[in-house]
């Protein structure tokens, strides 16, 4: 793909997905019922039971006291927009609280109210705050949900779009990477820049040899937004050194740099909803193509029900048709399965092997006996980035993650 065509095929994308919000044509204001509705998709109680990360019981008083934080009652009848850059990673959340909401008190690892993670650059429409004016709900350009206004700086829709646009940009390529350390500006020293973050460049011709004590020669110098002490929006020079894992533009897009890409990550921990200073499966794959400039819906459902590129759908229990498209991957192809979605590398010894991040790992032994023979099921946990083969996996003791295979995407 061209650039012009990764432009294209994001206008396609942000124009049909409805999972997906176009920041460039958001409205000025939106009505309350509006606003409202967005919050209500996030902000609701479980059905089923929750539990504190103490392992106490989330109960009808717990949800009263989020409401109470959410202020429904509060939105007016008309909304005006407020726009906002986010200036360090953070996470979008339920609702307006740090609390970890479990569904098992033995699974820790996914806090139910973590929804997905925002990063430096990321554009955001500004809707609506909580009670103790700690928290914005917004929307980005692929979620809506709470964040906490720490993370945030508000400026106008007009200097944030010059500067959204802004050219040429530099590409963080490397799973993380972090600014140069700066003693003099501490909102600019070591900021994290997770794949995929883009920054607009600035030249030594405009901000000079010196920036805050170092001279740019061996890096590249960014236009990196901050937070005043009243939460405005400022743009600070910014060095990145010429020895991190970044890029002028984006990565040329083809089969050898997705799997370069998606490699920098093995071995990272499983982060449910960017959690854990990491990421999720569907986290993972849409960092690893917006490295090319490529985006797409935040949930692996989203992605797998969505129109966005070419899709193959198989209908329950068709196998035959599985297998046959499993015989004609390519390199990069994303696979869904209930809750999840893995990216194909190739064969070995005809065995399609992908890499994914994942949680738990189920499968029958070599030994096993019939199907459904417990005592040779394998039950463990891999809860990071893993390569593994593709056809033993199990969803459950009855189906086989190539049973459970509804759609296959490739992103051309």
């Amino acid at each position: 793909m061209s650039a012009q065509q990764i432009r294209d095929f994001n206008s396609a994308s942000l124009a049909d997905d409805p999972n997906l919000y176009r920041i460039d044509d958001f409205p000025q204001e939106m009505s309350g019922d509006q606003v409202v509705a967005l919050i209500d998709k996030v902000s609701r109680p479980a059905s089923s039971p929750r539990f504190f990360a103490d392992g106490n019981d989330v109960v009808a008083s717990d949800y009263a006291e989020f409401d109470e934080a959410v202020q429904r009652d509060r939105v007016p009848e008309l909304v005006p927009v407020r726009w906002g850059v986010v200036v360090a990673r953070a996470s979008m959340r339920s609702y307006p609280t740090h609390a970890r909401v479990l569904k098992s008190v033995e699974d820790r690892d996914l806090d139910r109210f973590q929804e997905t993670g925002v990063f430096p650059g990321q554009r955001l429409a500004i809707l609506h705050e909580s009670a103790d004016g700690q928290w914005w709900f917004a929307v980005n350009y692929h979620y809506a949900a709470w964040l906490p206004k720490s993370a945030v700086a508000i400026g106008e829709r007009e200097q944030i779009n010059q500067w959204f646009n802004r050219s040429p940009r530099l590409t963080v390529t490397g799973a993380q990477v972090r600014t140069n350390f700066n003693p003099e500006e501490a909102r600019t020293s070591q900021v994290l820049l997770d794949m995929g973050v883009s920054l607009p460049l600035l030249s030594a011709a405009e901000v000079g040899h010196n920036v805050h004590g170092q001279n740019p020669h061996a890096s590249y110098i960014v236009s990196l937004p901050v937070r005043s002490d009243s939460g405005a929006l400022e743009f600070e020079p910014t060095l990145v050194g010429r020895g991190q894992d970044v890029t002028v533009g984006h990565l040329s897009y083809r089969p050898s740099l997705v799997l370069q890409q998606a490699f920098k990550f093995l071995g990272e921990r499983y982060g449910w909803g960017h959690d854990y200073n990491g990421r999720d499966c569907t986290g993972f794959v849409g960092e690893v193509y917006k490295s090319f400039g490529l985006l797409m819906p935040r949930n692996s459902g989203q992605q797998g029900k969505g129109e966005y590129a070419p899709t193959k759908r198989f209908a329950e229990g068709d196998q035959t048709a599985r297998e046959a498209a499993l015989a004609e991957l390519s390199v990069g192809d994303l696979i869904y399965i209930p809750g999840h979605v893995m990216m194909y590398l190739g064969e070995v010894d005809g065995e399609p092997f992908v890499i994914h991040d994942v949680t738990g790992l189920s499968y029958y032994t070599e030994n096993a006996g019939a199907a459904g023979d417990e005592s040779h099921f394998y039950r463990g946990t891999l809860s990071g980035v893993s390569v593994t083969p593709l056809t033993p996996l199990h969803l459950s003791r009855e189906k086989s993650f190539v049973e459970a295979i509804y759609a296959i995407k490739t992103i051309i």
